[in-house]
């Protein structure tokens, strides 16, 4: 690489753009760097050391948990902590919110929500994988304990969001409100530099992500969108590519920088869909907006569903607004009652 900026000195750089980006959310954005990192080295020695598998223990959902999933909610977990930066954090492997009770972290402003390892069964083949997570202001008073009422906002609330994929290269990509910027890793140097400045998704693609062997249990709607895909017309430059690898983070990553639309709908087994809105769905909404993608449940903004629960799931459509206005007219048109 050529001489680039590190995540740090951006930063400080564009300070003025953005609203929250002060000291204490740059320290926050550092502990989030740190543990990627520890993270980063312990996926890369995978089949190397005992690591990769099942834990036997299940998370609250009733999932099996990995090995790595633990590992690297508490390597966040302790990140966050010891920065002094966060209250309290939300995470998919935690039965409830944990409160950082020390006097630090009581005077502390902000909150995170989180899914540690995105796609952590994928480890075991060598398939990318992803951390995801989500930044608010506590709403609670400042000084006492958290509350539930900290972590149960809105989307559209979050102060900033990102995740970081461990691919072919480690990528830190994130948004405080003013663009989507992408940090790639340098391990000879150990820092993460600017590689990817104000992403944008182009505004159509070729590329259709979503498990097709859930078909015959998807709605109407989405089984008409992918017989869509699937067909041949040359005006619209399809028929579309199948492409879905199992990893949210992977899938979104593709498709932000190529094109295209990513679906996690309900099923009849699954209602509510499946994906979490405040681990998953929310902060890679919150990215896909300020990349000039539309993220939905399939008719609503997800960013302006209000949270009920935790570990709330919802269904999840997300990718280039021509493909999701395309989406959203079947899902309109055959909507069942």
């Amino acid at each position: 690489m050529s001489i680039h900026k590190t995540l740090g000195e951006f930063i400080v750089e564009k300070q003025s753009d953005f609203p929250h980006a002060k000291g204490e959310l740059s320290a926050l954005l550092s502990a989030i760097k740190l543990a990627s990192k520890i993270v980063n080295r312990e996926i890369n020695k995978a089949g190397l050391v005992d690591i990769t598998g099942a834990s036997g223990i299940e998370n609250i959902q009733g999932e099996q948990q990995q090995k790595l999933d633990m590992f690297a909610n508490e390597v966040f977990k302790n990140a966050l902590m010891a920065r002094g930066e966060v209250c309290g954090i939300a995470s998919e492997e935690e039965d409830n919110y944990v409160f950082f009770d020390n006097q630090t972290s009581r005077n502390a402003n902000y909150i995170v929500l989180m899914d540690p390892l995105d796609g952590s069964s994928n480890i075991d083949v060598n398939v990318s994988v992803g951390t995801i997570f989500s930044i608010y202001r506590r709403v609670s008073p400042v000084g006492g304990p958290v509350q539930m009422e900290d972590f149960l906002q809105v989307g559209r609330d979050q102060v900033a969001a990102g995740y970081v994929i461990y691919g072919s290269s480690t990528m830190l990509v994130f948004t405080t409100g003013n663009g989507v910027h992408g940090f790639t890793y340098d391990p000879s140097i150990g820092g993460f530099f600017l590689s990817h400045e104000s992403l944008t998704i182009p505004k159509t693609g070729k590329i259709y992500s979503l498990n097709e062997g859930n078909y015959i249990k998807f709605p109407l709607g989405v089984k008409k969108y992918l017989k869509y895909c699937q067909e041949e017309d040359e005006s619209t430059n399809r028929p579309y590519t199948s492409r879905y690898i199992g990893s949210l983070v992977a899938d979104f990553h593709r498709n932000l920088l190529k094109g295209g639309i990513y679906i996690y709908p309900q099923t009849a087994q699954a209602p509510s869909g499946k994906l979490r809105l405040l681990y998953e769905c929310n902060p890679i909404a919150f990215l896909a907006e300020q990349a000039g993608a539309l993220a939905t449940d399939g008719y609503n903004p997800i960013l302006d569903l209000k949270p009920t629960e935790l570990h709330q799931r919802v269904p999840f459509f997300t990718g280039s607004p021509e493909m999701m206005e395309t989406a959203h007219h079947f899902m309109t048109k055959f909507k069942e009652s």
